[in-house]
């Protein structure tokens, strides 16, 4: 009951307020509403469940369902025997989820002590927000048969792989190596990373509450192992050459060598060794020096080693003849301000004997006949001041300056090798144009199967030829390099002795080279040694150079069984030369 004005009193349902009546249109706009809410959530529950169910269907599996990588094989490297040079072993890889890696004190104690990692360093990485991470890589079998042995929820294994390199520090400029990931960071390892590089494979599983997988779905994609490579290389000439020239730096005291080995038949690359070199299965200690493959990215002054392809333009052009006689007395050549000489005086030469001789003034007279632009395209036809194009990392063009700057001066010394700078290789490559009648090939460092190669023709073999018996005086009595000669093989060759620069300024310290081929009757082994800076009592090519590039070239032809050329006599003689005088 409720009282009115006049203390009339009337009913609650008598409310003159709930007698009031609502506009029809008010309640349909509610019930509309109410059904088109009800609509969108229909509708967005079948676009969810039945239209596009990627979403839910995602977010479900996240909680149950893992990808998991299956590690690819990367592809072996071996020499042109099939050694092997680099392969890979399995190992394995201890990873977690952090967000199911709960583990007790007792736990985490237990896993880095199998580990061998810092107690610290474990509770960081199990702290992270991340949905994977390693906590070490490449773990020995043993070591992760220990780990799977405990049992901790959260932390799994997978199989990966880790390189071996069986001959170590021997090749390891040539071969390279990789790194944690597997990938190619140096030497052969990089430059044919993306064949062999493997492509990794993976598998789904399912995984219960506590992480631990207990079905594998199904393969997705199956791992598809790297590609093979066979080298050029020979591991018994890289033995002899890395052997000797090792024995070499250390005899004269260098700071460092190099030496290459060229099948003068097919510009295959035999040998590649520097010194000094690292062991690319332990790499913690080690320098910059260490890792510099000094025979591609190095380049230095040549020095007398290119005095033949001075030679040789004088007798392509007709203006010179083999016995072309060229007067070199006093020894010394004035051009402008600057003074040339020889380290020995002479006086008339011809031009064979320029070369045995090695006379800087005897190669500046030939060089004066030519113009600037006939020198520099006659270096640039051989290959120098561009790559060797081999696809080595870190490979250097070297220096050969455009012949419109050049001074009368700068024309001469270039004659014998200074002002001009290359590396080792293509030192190397270049006298393919005498071991081959005036051929410049291509070198390989795979190994070829197409039998011999052809080349680009710069010099006619009549050219080549004459050169050729120039650099076999070169190398005998009367030359510049009699320590070059191998017993029961001719060999023809060239040595180079050239200042270093330092700061723009000559320095007194030297570059020691030799280039050189063997046998002469039919050239078949090229072979180019460098050593950096002798600091013994002797420092020219023919004392410290050859000498190695001697026993590199002959243990070579032997390895291949490559026939002497050299009369019977002269492998007595030479053999009894070498015996003790007690035994003679």
């Amino acid at each position: 009951m409720m009282r009115g004005k006049g203390g009339r009193s009337h009913r609650f349902t008598e409310s003159p307020v709930l007698q009031l009546a609502l506009p029809a249109w008010r309640s349909r706009m509610v019930a509309l509403l109410l059904l088109s809410a009800f609509g969108v959530l229909v509708g967005r529950a079948f676009y969810l469940q039945v239209v596009n169910n990627d979403f839910l269907q995602e977010k479900g599996e996240s909680r149950y369902r893992r990808d998991l990588e299956i590690s690819a094989s990367r592809g072996k490297i071996t020499d042109r025997n099939g050694d092997v040079l680099a392969i890979s072993t399995p190992m394995k890889s201890i990873w977690a989820i952090p967000a199911d890696a709960r583990l007790s004190a007792e736990q985490s104690q237990q896993l880095t002590k199998v580990l061998g990692i810092d107690s610290r360093e474990l509770t960081r990485r199990l702290a992270s927000d991340k949905g994977f991470v390693y906590l070490q890589r490449q773990v020995a079998p043993e070591v992760a048969d220990r780990v799977a042995a405990l049992k901790l929820p959260g932390i799994y294994q997978n199989k990966e792989y880790r390189r071996y390199y069986p001959t170590g520090d021997m090749a390891a400029h040539m071969v390279g190596f990789t790194g944690v990931d597997d990938k190619g960071l140096e030497g052969v390892e990089l430059a044919f990373e993306k064949s062999l590089v493997g492509h990794v494979g993976s598998r789904s599983v399912i995984r219960d509450r506590r992480g631990q997988i207990v079905e594998d779905v199904g393969s997705i994609r199956p791992p598809q192992d790297g590609k093979d490579i066979r080298l050029s290389l020979d591991s018994k000439i890289q033995y002899l050459a890395y052997s000797y020239l090792k024995q070499a730096v250390a005899e004269h005291k260098a700071k460092a060598g190099g030496a290459v080995v060229i099948d003068a038949k097919s510009g295959e690359i035999l040998a590649l060794t520097n010194w000094p070199s690292y062991n690319p299965n332990n790499r913690e200690h080690l320098s910059g020096g260490q890792l510099r493959n000094r025979a591609v990215t190095d380049t230095f002054e040549p020095g007398s080693t290119l005095k033949p392809f001075t030679a040789a333009l004088a007798l392509e052009s007709g203006k010179f003849r083999f016995d072309t006689i060229i007067n070199c007395a006093p020894g010394r050549l004035t051009i402008g301000k600057a003074t040339i000489s020889d380290a020995h005086p002479h006086g008339a030469l011809t031009v064979a004997e320029v070369i045995q001789k090695s006379s800087n003034v005897g190669s500046a007279k030939m060089a004066a006949t030519f113009s600037p632009q006939e020198m520099w395209e006659m270096f640039d036809a051989v290959g120098f001041g561009q790559t060797a194009q081999l696809g080595f990392p870190g490979e250097v063009p070297g220096r050969l300056r455009p012949w419109k700057s050049w001074r009368p001066i700068e024309q001469a010394t270039m004659s014998y090798g200074h002002g001009i700078s290359v590396s080792l290789m293509q030192l190397a490559r270049s006298y393919t144009v005498f071991a081959r009648d005036g051929e410049l090939i291509p070198l390989s460092l795979t190994r070829l199967e197409d039998g011999p190669v052809t080349g680009v023709p710069v010099f006619s073999p009549q050219t080549a030829r004459e050169i050729r018996a120039m650099l076999e005086m070169a190398a005998g009595p009367g030359g510049t390099a009699p320590k070059a000669q191998v017993p029961g093989y001719r060999v023809a060759g060239k040595t180079g002795t050239a200042h270093k620069l330092e700061g723009g300024l000559y320095a007194n310290k030297y570059v020691s080279s030799f280039v050189g081929f063997a046998p002469v009757s039919d050239p078949r082994l090229i072979v180019a040694v460098m050593l950096d800076e002798p600091s013994g009592a002797k420092y020219f090519g023919g004392d410290v150079a050859s000498p190695t590039f001697s026993a590199i070239v002959g243990a070579s032809l032997r390895t291949l069984g490559v026939p002497p050329d050299a009369p019977r006599m002269n492998v007595v003689q030479a053999a009894q030369a070498e015996l003790p005088k007690e035994k003679l």
